[in-house]
């Protein structure tokens, strides 16, 4: 008796498993879109653009001071970029504030070697639809978005990581 019912509940599990691939499917199936272009001034001074990273996978972090999990993984977004820079790969973090003092006031505080990008008039936050903060996208050599990831939460840049690999992978 009990075997049937460990039978018939592994059996449902299966099938509710099984029925949620199809609703993965066609996310993965679908082609790549071109990540949308964008120049935005940066803490350096100088514009960055995103086509001119062509070539090269792009982590674009979508990021603001009040953001208590952005605080969180800063150190550990800059730790990544020291990790990966010399591999084809470049770390933009976007603060999207409408004011910049803020965000200098933290870089003082915070210090990064990637470029930080304001985006004083949500313009690029909001072609790349972020609702939330932090959100993190990945755009590939070839310059279309591959990933996006909302939010973040202790042990998520395990999965930042995967991404970076398995993009610089690619051709």
């Amino acid at each position: 008796m009990n075997r049937r019912l460990f039978t018939s509940v592994a059996a449902a599990a299966a099938l509710v498993a099984f029925a949620a691939v199809p609703a993965l499917v066609p996310a993965l199936a679908a082609a790549p879109t071109p990540a949308p272009d964008f120049v935005l001034d940066s803490n350096t001074g100088k514009p960055i653009k995103l086509s001119g990273y062509k070539g090269k996978v792009v982590m674009i972090n979508f990021w603001a001071t009040w953001c208590g999990p952005c605080r969180q993984e800063w150190p550990l977004l800059e730790s990544i970029y020291k990790q990966y820079k010399n591999q084809d790969f470049v770390l933009l973090g976007v603060n999207v504030e409408p004011d910049t003092k803020p965000a200098g006031e933290w870089l003082k505080k915070q210090p990064v070697s990637f470029p930080v990008l304001y985006d004083v008039k949500s313009e690029v936050s909001g072609s790349y639809k972020v609702v939330g903060m932090p959100t993190t996208v990945w755009v590939d050599k070839k310059g279309f978005l591959r990933v996006t990831h909302q939010s973040y939460k202790p042990g998520d840049e395990n999965e930042y990581m995967n991404n970076i690999r398995m993009l610089l992978r690619e051709k």
